[in-house]
């Protein structure tokens, strides 16, 4: 990222439900090819985004956050109030091609201090337990792990990690 680009952040609304489930998909598409996630083993995993799924997400109260590059969606972010204390962080996107410059470490934080804002007492997101990479990348924004689970719907173990907003 160079100092000239124009990068903003956006809260997200109904006209771009469709480019979300895109961006979605297109950004988890090579997590499902290293994991072997497929739609008949892994329905719900991103790579797999619909149009309904991001709907029915905004009828629920999730907020979507999308980063921009010169007016070019990159990026997004959900974060959805749990509780009064607990948010969760969803979905964070990075396109393959803009990845390294920052722009997944700006999403986060950026779901961090909205969830601070909605009054919550800490943030906390799901990942693929074997995906060290990505759980190095939470750990260095402040993350830190919790317990681990195997649900019976999922061909992967999740580790649970939070941090305090």
């Amino acid at each position: 990222m160079t100092e000239t680009e124009d990068v903003s952040i956006a809260a997200a609304t109904e006209k771009d439900i469709d480019g979300l489930a895109r961006l979605i998909r297109t950004s988890f598409a090579d997590v499902s090819r290293r994991f072997g996630l497929t739609p008949e083993n892994c329905p719900r995993h991103p790579s797999n985004c619909t149009h309904e799924w991001i709907q029915g997400d905004l009828e629920r109260g999730v907020h979507y956050f999308i980063l921009s590059v010169a007016g070019e969606a990159v990026g997004c972010v959900g974060v959805e109030q749990a509780s009064p204390a607990t948010c969760y962080m969803e979905r964070l996107a990075v396109s393959p091609e803009h990845r390294g410059c920052g722009y997944g470490t700006r999403l986060a934080r950026h779901a961090v201090s909205r969830a601070k804002k909605m009054g919550a007492a800490y943030v906390g997101i799901g990942i693929i337990a074997a995906d060290t990479g990505l759980k190095n990348f939470y750990e260095a924004l402040g993350f830190e792990a919790g317990e681990t689970k195997t649900f019976a719907h999922l061909p992967f173990e999740v580790a649970f990690m939070t941090i305090l907003v």
